[in-house]
């Protein structure tokens, strides 16, 4: 390529930048993209609280080991249970109703006896003196939140964060410029249509590359705000940490690539972004049901195959739900990366051949 062509590419770069940045109609996509980190710092917030409840509990009587909680059974008394574990830090009186005819009822006094051994907390019901039943919930583990990130990331984070958040900012690119009456402002330039189409993609891509990639990295310390430097350490250095959060932060890079390739070439050919929103919505969607040949004209088919952290499929899950997370076909690392590029490369060379026969009439559009 030559020379002047890379200056006229960074100089388009550069004049998109801060439009593509702080364009007001596009302030929604840092919404989009720092929900879920309000909901992983939201979980990590509300379990270091409930685990400073637990040890404080625990601090308020006599300990308590992991036996004596599960020694804890339906049917003894509550002498019993204070001989084995002592007065309850926490307990409330309830009184639950129990209908006795058509139109009479019973109240059945009750009460609820809560005990931690500092990471578990047990919960004793009692009626008429009796336990009637008993529950236990301990703090949420590393193991199971590297599961619910990888399905906020697949399911919320690929398919609809990034997904809207490319469409908006790569959409706007050229049909923002056309509904703001100022896209012949460039063709009037010295400049091939070509070298224009590049800047402006290489802006996009560096936009939504930094508050996503962003996004992702402060959805990974919201996650892991609530342990302890060694459980941090361990899941870094011992569980290949670090390796899956170079895939999340390079699958959020490839994811941008990909969409955003469609979302520009979609802005040179509709009018109306609604359209090819939803018709892409849908193919991608539909990707687990569509043979394999045209399995691979779909972004989200490379973009699960590089995600590290495979989602277990529960036997009571909904089938329709089962199938988005299922990747039958899944292909190699190298395979994935190239063929995603190589989709992108493809798009991008189309609208290459659209964008030389671009037209500006504002009154049409």
């Amino acid at each position: 390529m030559r020379p002047l062509w890379w200056t006229q590419i960074l100089a388009v770069i550069r004049l998109e930048m801060k439009k593509t940045f702080f364009a007001r109609r596009g302030l929604w996509i840092y919404l989009l993209a720092l929900a879920p980190v309000a909901l992983f710092l939201a979980h990590s917030l509300v379990e270091i609280h409930l685990r400073g409840v637990r040890h404080e509990m625990a601090t308020q009587s006599r300990p308590i080991t992991e036996q004596d909680l599960a020694a804890i059974h339906e049917g003894m008394t509550r002498e019993e249970v204070i001989a084995r574990l002592g007065d309850p830090p926490a307990s409330r009186i309830t009184m639950r109703r129990m209908p006795t005819g058509p139109h009479g009822f019973e109240l059945i006094p009750g009460e609820v006896l809560r005990y931690s051994d500092g990471s578990t907390e047990l919960t004793v019901v009692l009626e008429k003196g009796a336990v009637v039943g008993t529950g236990t919930t301990s703090g949420s583990s590393l193991g199971q939140d590297t599961h619910i990130f990888a399905g906020v990331f697949q399911f919320f984070f690929i398919r609809l964060a990034i997904f809207f958040g490319c469409l908006g900012i790569f959409m706007n690119l050229f049909r923002g410029e056309m509904l703001d009456k100022s896209l012949h402002f460039y063709l009037l330039t010295p400049v091939r249509r070509e070298i224009l189409l590049a800047g402006k993609y290489l802006a996009g891509l560096l936009a939504a590359t930094v508050i996503f990639t962003v996004s992702t990295a402060l959805q990974l310390t919201a996650m892991l705000l609530q342990f302890d430097t060694a459980t941090i350490s361990h899941y870094l250095y011992q569980e290949h940490g670090i390796s899956q959060i170079v895939a999340y932060l390079g699958v959020t890079v490839l994811a941008c690539i990909g969409y955003g390739s469609i979302f520009l070439a979609a802005g040179l050919l509709f009018r109306n972004p609604i359209f090819p929103a939803v018709l892409v919505l849908i193919w991608e969607a539909a990707n687990p049901l569509l043979p394999s040949l045209l399995k691979k004209f779909s972004v989200i088919y490379y973009l699960k195959s590089l995600c590290p952290v495979e989602i277990p499929v529960d036997p009571g899950m909904p089938p329709l739900l089962a199938l988005l997370v299922s990747n039958a076909e899944p292909v190699s690392a190298y395979i994935a990366v190239f063929g995603l590029i190589a989709l992108s490369v493809a798009v991008l060379a189309a609208s290459m051949t659209r964008v030389r026969q671009l037209e500006i009439n504002y009154t049409a559009d």
